[in-house]
């Protein structure tokens, strides 16, 4: 029995509180879902790509950093705003949506992207950053991406879209495989030269009579 049993009037709205609830959750999950399958998507859709290609589709970077004649390093730091939701008397989203996000995280909201290019091609990029979202990994990168994806460029690579594709919401894509499947052809980064020693010829030293 209720202990405080609510008027008749309300009483529709509590038997509907539980779904209501499981529903806004569940929505805010799936985004994070689609989104990590995005960023992760993008780490594929960029192998090979000409810095051209790549700067036309994700923008200028933020930085460059030249390491060598062959590698440059290009960064891209992006951010999303999270907008907050308000507690009503019936539900109590945002009270629920904070106890969620400090049990299980998920309220990242920036994401730095680091892509290295040899001799002028992308061989691989990574994610750092405050960047997972409810559900899923990187989750806010996608942000950095969805250019790629959305509008191809000719060096750019397609990216099954379906859940059974190469990528997942929840680890980073095996880079390697994909690139085998597809025949993609990587630069590799030359290794430095190897320098002999010069032998020295032998010195002799001349007696004192």
């Amino acid at each position: 029995m209720s202990v405080c049993p609510l008027p008749g009037f309300f009483a529709p709205f509590a038997r509907l509180m539980p779904c209501l609830t499981i529903s806004a959750l569940l929505a805010l999950g799936g985004c994070g879902y689609y989104s990590s399958r995005v960023a992760h998507k993008g780490q594929l859709a960029v192998l090979g790509m000409t810095s051209e290609d790549l700067q036309a589709c994700v923008g200028v970077p933020d930085k460059t950093q030249t390491i060598n004649e062959h590698v440059q390093i290009y960064q891209y730091a992006r951010g999303i705003n999270i907008p907050a939701t308000n507690d009503s008397t019936l539900i109590p989203l945002q009270t629920l949506v904070n106890l969620t996000q400090t049990t299980l995280g998920g309220a990242g909201s920036s994401c730095v992207a680091s892509i290295r290019l040899v001799d002028g091609k992308v061989t691989d990029m990574h994610y750092s950053g405050d960047n997972d979202q409810m559900i899923g990994t990187d989750g806010v990168c996608a942000t950095i991406v969805k250019g790629c994806l959305n509008t191809p460029v000719p060096s750019g690579h397609n990216v099954s879209g379906t859940i059974f594709g190469p990528v997942s919401a929840f680890h980073t894509p095996d880079i390697a495989r994909f690139s085998k499947e597809q025949n993609i052809h990587l630069p590799s980064e030359p290794a430095p030269p190897t320098t002999t020693p010069t032998p020295t010829a032998p010195t002799t030293q001349q007696s004192t009579p």
